[in-house]
């Protein structure tokens, strides 16, 4: 039996971030045993886009109070082959079909867990956060800075060691990478804020953007901020708000009336203007004609907002920020196109694009570095089947699933988070409809001689039922669909589809199906 010295180093090797030394001379040559620059200025993406910024307010909470809705779980993993397959599924585009698949793989693979002690520290990360809190503050940061880091806080004797008992969503502008050279390029990272204070590495989970300037200096140890890609989209949105703010706040006179047959005095100025505001100002004058006796021209003084196309220089700037964070524009209360097809599909983009793979993201980093301290075998997932936008109407679900003659009720009860009736047991057999005809060599050949009866009178349900089970294994794998065929094959252990006469069967070819019936 493994020591608990052994267990550790296992449980530290797993979750450790340095890389192997062959790599390090390669890309870590030059690196010394100092800190490690971020050339980003991750202080002015927080002032200059979240504290100033109201597009980027407004999209980096939409992108979190979505993520806030979607609860957690804990696993256990039972098996390694179909917990690949489902997190397969579920790291691509998820709609309600993806969902339905990888709920019977997630059923083959994963077993919930309740009360763990990994449930304990997610549920309540630390004494000032809930898991919402938490959550929001973790992908806030990441998405302004292109970095997440999570500090993991345990004790240092005692039963739990080994095992964190809180967790901090650190300010990712004060964060910097401390390097230990070729050897160690991640050794502890030290928070500039009020002090210096150093954390090791390991109680550290970095979790960041994709960041391609390799520059020899360790600067892609960060990850590169949506914002430092769409800079000049954020410039262009502050400065046409704060033009249009110097406009309003600076308005002066329109222009200038001059008379072209001498100079007037003071007094004859004021006269001319106050006759003009008189007879021609107000209401009740526009469209009036002027007539005047003296020869005279204007001076035009500046322009007018829409000469100056303030308002299609922001449209434009807020559809290019939406674009960098995946955003749908109607969500901002676009009304050019926020119609209520468009805002429902909107709604879908929204989690299909933006919130999902941040929270994918997040859940691969904490099984990884997490996860593996409180069992080897555990792992966190996300339940995006409570995800509204992305189940389709109750009455087409409903429609799909009476004629999924291949699905047991008991299935069906599952899919429509009724759960399963265990008190039942006839709910787990399969019912096949009556006009399927099987696709047997010996059932083909036999003459088959017509018979205008109504069979249901001559036989009892319990006949029947005998006459369902005898010809069930030749019935229900029979299908008109390759997307039917592949859901069976997966709900039998395999995966893939053949055709056999026009119809579909599972896996990829009879000798692997029939080999999965054995």
């Amino acid at each position: 039996m493994a020591s608990f010295l052994d267990r550790f180093k296992s449980i530290v090797n797993k979750s450790s971030q340095n890389t192997n030394i062959n790599y390090n001379k390669a890309i870590y040559n030059w690196l010394g045993e100092s800190i490690v620059w971020n050339p980003e200025n991750d202080d002015s993406y927080i002032q200059e886009g979240y504290r100033k910024n109201a597009t980027i307010y407004s999209l980096i909470n939409l992108i979190t109070k979505a993520a806030t809705t979607i609860p957690f779980q804990i696993y256990e993993i039972q098996n390694e082959n179909d917990y690949k397959r489902y997190k397969s599924m579920t790291s691509g585009s998820i709609d309600s079909t993806t969902i339905q698949k990888a709920a019977l793989l997630q059923k083959r693979s994963l077993v919930e867990l309740s009360d763990t002690e990994l449930h304990q520290i997610l549920d309540r990360p630390n004494a000032a956060q809930s898991y919402n809190a938490f959550i929001t503050e973790l992908i806030s940061f990441g998405k302004l800075t292109g970095n997440r880091y999570i500090y993991g806080v345990g004790p240092e004797t005692g039963p739990r060691v080994g095992k964190y008992t809180e967790l901090y969503a650190m300010p990712s502008q004060i964060m910097e990478i401390i390097s230990g050279g070729i050897m160690e390029p991640v050794q502890k990272y030290k928070v500039q804020y009020n002090g210096q204070f150093e954390i090791p590495a390991k109680d550290i989970c970095h979790i960041k953007d994709f960041n391609p300037l390799y520059d020899g200096t360790g600067s892609h140890l960060y990850g590169q901020s949506p914002l430092q890609a769409g800079l000049r989209s954020l410039t262009t949105n502050n400065e046409a708000i704060q033009t249009g703010v110097k406009y309003l706040q600076n308005q002066t006179a329109r222009g200038l009336l001059m008379s072209e047959e001498g100079d007037l005095n003071e007094v004859q100025a004021q006269q001319l203007k106050d006759k003009f505001r008189k007879q021609f100002q107000g209401s009740s004058n526009a469209g009036d004609v002027i007539i005047t006796p003296k020869k005279l021209s204007w001076v035009n003084f500046g322009l007018n907002a829409s000469d100056l196309s303030l308002i299609e220089q922001y449209n434009a700037s807020v559809k290019d920020l939406c674009n960098i964070y995946n955003v749908p524009v109607q969500l901002l209360n676009n009304t050019d196109s926020s119609s209520y097809n468009n805002m429902k599909e909107a709604k879908k983009a929204l989690y299909q694009n933006a919130v999902i793979p941040e929270l994918i993201k997040i859940k691969e980093e904490l099984n990884r570095w997490l996860a593996p301290m409180y069992g080897n075998k555990l792992c966190i997932e996300f339940d995006f089947t409570v995800i509204p936008e992305l189940q389709e109407e109750a009455d087409k679900v409903v429609d799909q699933l009476s004629k999924a003659w291949w699905i047991t009720p008991n299935e069906k009860r599952e899919v429509m988070n009724y759960g399963v009736d265990e008190d039942d047991e006839t709910l787990n057999d399969y019912y096949i409809p009556a006009n399927l005809i099987p696709v047997n060599p010996e059932q083909m050949d036999a003459p088959i001689e017509p018979i205008d009866i109504d069979v249901n009178k001559f036989l009892s349900k319990a006949e029947i039922k005998t006459e369902v089970k005898e010809n069930k294994l030749q019935l229900k794998d029979l299908f008109s669909t390759k997307n039917d065929a592949e859901l069976r094959a997966i709900e039998m252990g395999g995966n893939g589809s053949h055709q056999i006469g026009g119809y579909y069967m599972p896996f990829n070819s009879n000798s692997e199906y029939i080999k999965a019936k054995k």
